[in-house]
Parts: structure tokens; C-alpha cells; sequence
């Protein structure tokens, strides 16, 4: 595969990148049948149920395993050769996809299924993204890093537009049990690309340490990195009090605004194009502001636009101001995996790495379930706008006790 070159966008530069693009295309791919999976199953447990701690619970169980799995995850990611540690787990998310649409097709598909197969896949995605990730900043220099990891969400979301709308059409015209077949087939696209993939020689040789002092260690350097600890916070607090707005799409659209299929689509579709969006220009924004600059303003203006969007009125104001959520997300999410992952030498990447999605994954489990439990209880607009205010609070209490956080005249 050619490499592209795109001198003038900093965002694209990592698509210069033939083993980038390769496993970039792969991805978005395998992608698009995910977001089709999620939808489809979104939809029917909200249905099912009418209630949002479900919807909340059963998106928790793919999240929660990163709680306990995503510090074995990275430091198994240091032990392997990547490409074919992230191939095995690709190849049990495909064989859990097929699970799903077998009993989708015979009609055996129930609730309590739904969740524990999202849970067995919640495991494998959490031991296989630490190595993901690091396999990608082997596929490009260090300055392209954040160009790296900020496609690496555009095609997440690019995955999030096109699957969405595949899946009403879809659902609308088969049923989910075709959603989740397709799913399963989009598993294919990554292994094929993986498979057309060299990593470089590692320039360290490989640990002889223990696995657990592995772990250790990736927590021990985190800790000692006063950047990376506050990262690791901040990841936290957006995970926990905004992130779940990702995961509630659904109760939004049909238990607020009274729709169903095409509108819960419409909302993730407008969310993922924000976020591309963004992806392409939060590179260039990075290197004209400071990395540290951009990360502020996307914290401070993150709770803000959380709360409008669970404000709107209407549907239309809904979807566009989810736009712009999207967008915000993926630019403060983006920036602070790269900012972390960027302070330690390579050998140690996969280990922040699975910090990272430690973090994130507990804190949204434990966000979207608690969020969509209290809005049964008081309504969602009170408990999630309540939420994006406390964020807010955090961000501004922050600023003012450490002033010089986001400031890229330090060090």
C-alpha cells in the first residue's frame, strides 16, 4: 500500500504511514459492523426492558472488565509481538460476534445473553487495546504520535456515522439478527490487515521481569509523572460524568423524545461526525496552540456543551448539539492518551496506555450505570445535567488551585 502524502495537514501525517494506513482502514472496517452491533443491541435491550439501568448496566459490562484486565493487558502488550497478540483477540471478539447472531437467527437471543457476551467481549477488548495502541506508535515516529492516536478516534467515529445508519436501514429491513452478522464479518477486515503489517525491531530488548512487576512498574512511573497522574484524574472525571452520554444515546431518544431505531442512529451518527471532524483538525490545533492550551479549553468547555445537549428540546437541537460534543470529546479524549503516552520511553507505552483505558473504562462503567439508574429514579435530564455542572466545577476548582496545569511553558 502507497503511502499518502499530505505535507500541509500536521493531523493527517500518520497516514503517510503505509503499516498505519493498513491497519487504519482495517479498523474502521471492523468498526462500522461494531457500531452496528451496538445500535442494534441498544435498541433491543432498551425495548426490551424500557428501563435505563439496563441499557446502562449491559453498556457498563463491556467497560468493566478494564478495571482488573487493562494493567495484565499491557503488560502482556510488552511480552508478544503485538500484531499477533491484538490478531488472537480479534479472532475471539469475532467468534463472540457469531455467538450473538446464531441465537439472534434461531430466536434465543434474551437480555441476560446480551449481557454476558458483552461482558466475555469487554474482556477481550480490554486485553487487546494496550497492544493496539502501542502497535501504532511502532507504526510512526514520535512527532506523529498525536497525529497517530487522534485518527485512530476519527475512524473509531467514522465507524460511529456509517454503522449507525447501516444498522436503521438494517434493522428497519432485516432485523437485528443481520446487524449482528454483518458485525461478525467486519472482524475479517482487521485480521487481513494485520496480516500485511511489519512492525519495526524493538529497540530495547525484551523484559525478563516478572508479570506482575511489570505491572507494578508502568504504575510506579505513572505515579511518579505528576503530568500523567493528572491525566489519569481528568480521564477519570470525564469518563464518570460526561462520557455516559454516549452510552444513554439510546434512552435519550426513545424514552425522552419518544423514537426509536432511526433517531438513536441519528444521534450516534451526528456524535462520530463531530469527532471526525475534529480528528482532522485537532492536530494542526495542537501544534499552533500547545498541546497543554488544547486540553484546557477542550475541559473547560466539555461540561458546558454536556449540558446543553441533555438540555435540548427537541430532536434537531439534540443531534446538532451532539455534533459538537463529539467533536469536544474526541479532542480532549485524544489529547490526553496522546499526552500521557508521549512522556514515557516506548517499551513503557502499552503499559500508560492500559492505565488509560483503566481509567476510562471503570470510570464510564461505573458513570453510565449510575447515571442511568438515578434516571429512572429522578429523570435523565436532572441527573446528567447535574453531572455535566459537577465536571464543570471540578475543571474550574482545578484552574484555580494549579493555574500553570495546561500552561506549555512547562517543562
Amino acid at each position: 500500500m502507497r503511502a499518502l502524502r499530505l505535507p500541509h495537514l500536521s493531523s493527517l501525517r500518520a497516514f503517510e504511514h503505509p503499516g498505519y494506513l493498513a491497519v487504519w482502514l482495517g479498523a474502521l472496517i471492523s468498526n462500522i459492523g461494531t457500531w452496528m452491533e451496538t445500535v442494534a443491541m441498544g435498541v433491543y435491550v432498551t425495548q426490551e426492558t424500557g428501563r435505563a439501568e439496563w441499557t446502562g448496566g449491559i453498556v457498563a459490562l463491556a467497560f468493566l472488565p478494564s478495571v482488573i484486565l487493562s494493567p495484565l493487558g499491557g503488560a502482556l502488550a510488552d511480552r508478544f509481538d503485538r500484531r499477533v497478540y491484538v490478531a488472537l483477540g480479534i479472532a475471539v471478539q469475532l467468534v463472540l460476534a457469531a455467538v450473538l447472531t446464531v441465537l439472534a437467527f434461531i430466536g434465543e437471543l434474551t437480555v441476560p445473553i446480551v449481557g454476558v457476551v458483552t461482558l466475555l467481549n469487554g474482556c477481550a477488548s480490554t486485553l487487546t487495546n494496550p497492544a493496539f495502541s502501542a502497535m501504532l506508535a511502532e507504526l510512526v515516529p514520535p512527532r506523529d504520535l498525536h497525529s497517530a492516536m487522534s485518527l485512530n478516534s476519527a475512524q473509531y467515529n467514522l465507524g460511529r456515522i456509517v454503522g449507525p445508519l447501516l444498522a436503521a436501514l438494517v434493522l428497519q429491513m432485516g432485523g437485528a439478527s443481520w446487524a449482528l452478522l454483518i458485525n461478525t464479518l467486519s472482524f475479517v477486515a482487521s485480521l487481513i490487515a494485520l496480516s500485511r503489517v511489519t512492525l519495526p525491531s524493538r529497540d530495547t530488548p525484551r523484559t525478563k521481569e516478572s508479570l506482575w512487576a511489570g505491572i507494578t512498574r508502568g504504575i510506579s512511573v505513572a505515579r511518579a509523572d505528576e503530568d500523567i497522574s493528572r491525566v489519569l484524574w481528568g480521564t477519570l472525571f470525564v469518563a464518570a460524568l460526561v462520557a455516559p452520554f454516549i452510552g444513554l444515546v439510546p434512552v435519550f431518544a426513545i424514552n425522552v423524545f419518544g423514537q426509536g431505531a432511526a433517531a438513536t442512529s441519528l444521534l450516534v451518527a451526528c456524535q462520530g461526525a463531530g469527532a471526525v471532524v475534529a480528528a482532522v483538525v485537532v492536530g494542526t490545533l495542537a501544534d499552533a496552540l500547545g498541546h497543554r492550551k488544547l486540553l484546557g479549553f477542550a475541559a473547560m468547555s466539555i461540561g458546558v456543551v454536556s449540558a446543553v445537549y441533555w438540555m435540548s428540546p427537541t430532536l434537531t437541537v439534540a443531534a446538532a448539539v451532539i455534533f459538537v460534543l463529539g467533536a469536544n470529546y474526541l479532542t480532549l479524549m485524544s489529547g490526553l492518551h496522546a499526552f500521557a503516552t508521549s512522556r514515557v520511553p516506548r517499551d513503557m507505552q502499552a503499559r500508560v496506555s492500559s492505565l488509560y483505558s483503566m481509567v476510562l473504562g471503570g470510570g464510564y462503567a461505573a458513570g453510565v450505570w449510575a447515571l442511568g439508574a438515578l434516571a429512572d429514579r429522578v429523570g435523565v435530564r436532572f441527573v446528567t445535567v447535574t453531572a455535566s455542572v459537577i465536571f464543570l466545577a471540578l475543571v474550574l476548582t482545578l484552574r484555580l488551585l494549579s493555574p500553570r496545569s495546561f500552561d506549555d511553558s512547562r517543562a
